[in-house]
Order: C-alpha cells, then sequence, then structure tokens
C-alpha cells in the first residue's frame, strides 16, 4: 500500500519536552489529519542539501502550518515590540522557500495560520502586527468566517458560514496583488487567501483544531493529500483580488 507524500514544514524550537537540545516541532494535529486523509506525514527541516524545489518535487502535497510571528523584516516592517518571532533566524526564509517551490511545481499546498501570512508577506503583502490582546475575537476561541461561494475553499469546506478555531494576534492586512480573498472574519479580518493559478488553499484558522470531529474541517486536509493524487475537489477560483486591500477592524 503506498500513500501520497506530504511535506510538512516543521519549527525550530530551542526546547522541546524530552529532548536534551534544540527539536524540529510539528503539532501533532496537523500530522493526524493528513494520515487521517490517507497521506504520509513527511516533517521537512529548516536545513537541507537539497534544492527547495527538489526537496518540494519529493512531495505530493505540502503542508505549512502555525507557528510563532513572522519577523517584521520578512514583510518590510519595523519591529513591534509585542512581535514574538521563531527561535531560528533562518524560520522565515527556509518556510518561503518551500511555498514559492511549491507554487512554481504546482504541488498543492495548504497554508495555515503562520503560513497563510508568509504567503501573503512573499507575495507582496503586508501584516498587521498586532490586531488585539486576549478577549478578541480571534484569540484563543471560536468564531464564524464567511467563504466566498466559488472559491476554491467554498468548494473544499463549502459556502457561507463556518465556525473556526482561531489563535492569532497578527493578521493579513494588505492583500498581495495576485492573490484571491476567500473567506472574512465578522470583524473583516481576512481569512482565507487562494492563488488563482496555482492548487495553494491558505486560511487563517486551524483547522487541525476541530478535524477529527467535523468533515468540513478535516476537508481541508483531505484536499491537499487527495489533490496530491488527482482525485482531490479542485474548484478554479473565478476572480482575481483588485490589488492591496486593507482588512477592515
Amino acid at each position: 500500500m503506498s500513500a501520497p507524500l506530504i511535506g510538512v514544514t516543521g519549527m525550530w524550537s530551542n526546547r522541546v519536552h524530552g529532548l536534551r537540545f534544540a527539536g524540529n516541532a510539528v503539532a501533532v494535529a496537523v500530522l493526524r489529519s493528513i494520515a487521517r486523509a490517507g497521506g504520509e506525514p513527511h516533517t521537512l527541516f529548516a536545513e537541507s542539501p537539497l534544492d527547495p524545489r527538489e526537496r518540494v518535487r519529493r512531495c505530493d502535497g505540502i503542508v505549512v502550518p502555525g507557528g510563532a510571528d513572522l519577523l517584521p523584516a520578512t514583510h518590510g516592517a519595523e519591529p513591534d515590540p509585542r512581535t514574538v518571532p521563531a527561535d531560528h533566524a533562518g524560520q522565515d526564509a527556509f518556510e518561503a522557500s518551500i511555498v514559492r517551490a511549491a507554487i512554481a511545481e504546482g504541488v498543492p499546498l495548504l497554508a495555515i495560520c503562520r503560513g497563510f501570512q508568509l504567503l501573503n508577506a512573499i507575495s507582496g503583502g503586508t501584516i498587521d502586527q498586532h490586531i488585539g490582546d486576549e478577549g478578541t475575537l480571534h484569540r484563543n476561541g471560536t468564531h464564524d468566517v464567511e467563504v466566498a461561494a466559488g472559491s476554491r475553499l467554498a468548494g473544499i469546506v463549502g459556502a457561507g458560514r463556518i465556525a473556526v478555531s482561531s489563535y492569532h494576534h497578527q493578521a493579513v492586512d494588505a492583500v498581495a496583488d495576485g492573490l484571491v480573498v476567500t473567506a472574512v472574519a465578522p470583524d473583516g479580518v481576512v481569512e482565507g487567501l487562494e492563488h488563482p493559478d496555482a492548487p495553494v488553499v491558505a486560511i487563517q484558522w486551524h483547522p487541525e483544531d476541530d478535524a477529527e470531529r467535523d468533515p468540513r474541517h478535516q476537508a481541508l486536509f483531505d484536499w491537499v493529500v487527495g489533490t496530491a493524487v488527482g482525485v482531490g475537489p479542485e474548484t478554479p477560483v473565478r476572480s482575481r483580488s483588485p490589488g492591496p486591500v486593507p482588512h477592515r477592524r
């Protein structure tokens, strides 16, 4: 029996329980969701002798999950004191190389939370480094998002409202030209982006939190695994973003 190999970018962590030294971490819920979809999760390390496009070609799909804040320099901003970047200074560059390679190679890409923001940043968009403290809509809770009809995302989770698990204090500000907005929170924060010319789905929320009990969230992992073998739902995006659009607060 064979299974699609799904590369997942690991996050360099200076402290991992059970290890004496630094480790390479991926949330178990993400890995389980990929396995549940019939994929074989394969964690990618930040350092490799291989060219990023070669690394991506070895995989049938790619997932870039959530994690620490992006470095402000990644999106051309001055540091905000509330920004907490990754332990490894090269984390953004590593993940950016994998995202760019996946798009160039046409490998299905699911980008979650940090990955969603990274896609926008490296495509020319900007990031709001702090949208609110604890108690706001997006910090460690559940809220609805509105999924745009006719989008690739709607073909996966359905159009209209869906309740999502949210934990972030940064958000997409100006949307990169060439990306398509596919989901928005009630306060106007952008929650979904797609690339119109590549099999890319990016979301601000954490579908892995609810995937085991909600098939709509599991469907995102089913998509990246199924599309990798040519059986996933693939609804073309019908419209392009008109250009940088700031999120509403």
